[in-house]
């Protein structure tokens, strides 16, 4: 299904994204907007959401801002009919609103892990329950949820941020064979490895040491591509990124080495990194700062200091899992633990 399609119209899709204030929702908003999608944008921020739509406008689509916390069904409900309202049908839902926390699993407030399945899991499900019902009358539709490489392998000292995603993964295939028989209706998702957006800094950390990445940093842009080329060529599950490729592949052979090494990372990385305050970031609620499409990440070159290094560890541990299945052979996963 094309994004010009004329099988339905000549008129630009309709594209709803959640998220959409800034990284990779913002980024995919300018991807759309580039390509004449009419454009119906969801975050908490209104003030930012509507600096992206004036940002779309200027490329020269139409766009509304419809501010929409995803934890609140009903909110999402309505921006479903925002758009049907204000463009009559909606061709395509990005799923991309999501946060995370990183330390010690027991350091942070009960709440903020629940907010953190609230927001990955229940907003993308919330999404899912508005616009699939519109997709089925409408007989045609995409709808793409942004998952993260956290759903392929664990992310250590990111309990509840896995536990959504291993979550959202499963839910996303699920709800694609349901939808098997609907031969132009697709559930897609998409994998990200680590991207350079401000989630690093809306997320908690309450490990107290700095998140400091290394030099293997995706664009935004990247994903965005990924997510606008599903619209034309939809495909069940994407990566952006070898490493999350890696891990995936990894972890479906050797989950227990595969486990052990990146754990072992992670632990050494939180050992060596510099101290940071601890901060419950915009988990809870929205906060001003971060609202660009980059988090400046790769213009601080990447890797910053020896905590960043053992971070790259982590991510090399994935592919060096493959080298290791491969010499395996093919043990069952209950023997490699």
């Amino acid at each position: 299904m094309a994004l010009f399609s004329t099988k339905r119209s000549r008129s630009p899709d309709v594209v709803v994204i959640t998220g959409a204030s800034s990284g990779i929702g913002r980024a995919t908003a300018h991807s759309f907007a580039a390509r004449g999608a009419r454009l119906v944008l969801a975050a908490r921020r209104a003030q930012i959401l509507r600096e992206v739509v004036h940002e779309c406008e200027k490329l020269g689509a139409e766009a509304i801002a419809v501010p929409t916390d995803v934890t609140d069904a009903e909110a999402v409900s309505n921006l479903a009919q925002a758009a049907m309202d204000a463009f009559g049908r909606i061709d395509v839902w990005v799923n991309n609103a999501g946060t995370g926390v990183f330390g010690p699993y027991t350091e942070a407030r009960i709440e903020l892990h629940r907010q953190v399945i609230e927001i990955n899991l229940l907003g993308t499900m919330y999404g899912a329950a508005a616009v699939v019902p519109i997709f089925l009358r409408q007989g045609h539709g995409v709808l793409i949820n942004n998952i993260s490489m956290g759903g392929w392998a664990p992310t250590p000292f990111a309990a509840a941020y896995t536990a959504s995603k291993f979550g959202l993964r499963g839910f996303t295939a699920s709800l694609r064979q349901e939808l098997k028989d609907h031969a132009d209706i697709h559930v897609c998702a998409v994998f990200p490895s680590i991207i350079d957006t401000p989630g690093f800094v809306h997320g908690a950390n309450v490990s107290g040491r700095a998140l400091e990445l290394s030099g293997v940093v995706y664009p935004p842009e990247d994903v965005a591509e990924k997510i606008v080329g599903l619209v034309d060529w939809p495909r069940d599950e994407v990566a952006v990124g070898w490493p999350a490729r890696a891990g995936q592949v990894a972890y479906a052979l050797l989950p227990g080495p595969t486990e052990h090494i990146m754990g072992a990372a992670m632990r050494r990385f939180l050992r060596h990194a510099s101290p940071a305050p601890r901060t419950e970031g915009a988990v809870m609620r929205p906060v001003d700062r971060g609202a660009t499409v980059s988090g400046g990440l790769r213009a601080n070159g990447g890797a910053r200091g020896r905590g960043g290094r053992y971070l790259g560890l982590a991510l090399a541990a994935a592919a060096l899992g493959i080298g290791a299945a491969v010499t395996a052979g093919a043990l069952p996963a209950r023997q490699r633990r």
